[in-house]
């Protein structure tokens, strides 16, 4: 399998997995409101969640490289905003159940996702 190929199937493998472990933090805030932090009055975790089925509709679709960096450019200023605020103490992100704030994972998922359609553009 070429090196191209792989790549492919592991940034539709993170996707995969981002998306459904968001999925029930952006349920739990629909549910029970409050669990997320807000921006612009909308809870964080919804932006999350369009930041990461956009991108991904981009890479599988072939659309421009454009809308996926939007995507995932916007989904990392947050996450580093709220890892930045975690850090400071200045605000909450939801956590793991081990106790993990989910900006942290939120983090590293989109610069993976970010160096992963980087490396595949330069191909």
């Amino acid at each position: 399998m070429g090196l191209k190929k792989a790549l492919n199937i592991i940034l539709i493998m993170v996707f995969a997995l981002s998306i459904l472990g968001a999925s029930s933090l952006v349920y739990n805030e629909f549910i029970n409101h409050s669990i997320c932090p807000k921006l612009l009055d909308i809870p964080a975790c919804y932006i999350i969640m369009l930041c990461f089925i956009i991108p991904l509709f981009s890479h599988l679709l072939k659309w421009n490289n454009y809308i996926y960096f939007t995507g995932t450019g916007l989904a990392f200023s947050i996450a580093f905003y709220g890892t930045i605020m975690q850090v400071l103490e200045l605000i909450q992100c939801p956590k793991t159940s081990v106790g993990i704030p989910m900006c942290f994972i939120s983090l590293g998922i989109f610069i993976s996702l970010i160096v992963l359609k980087l490396i595949l553009v330069k191909k």
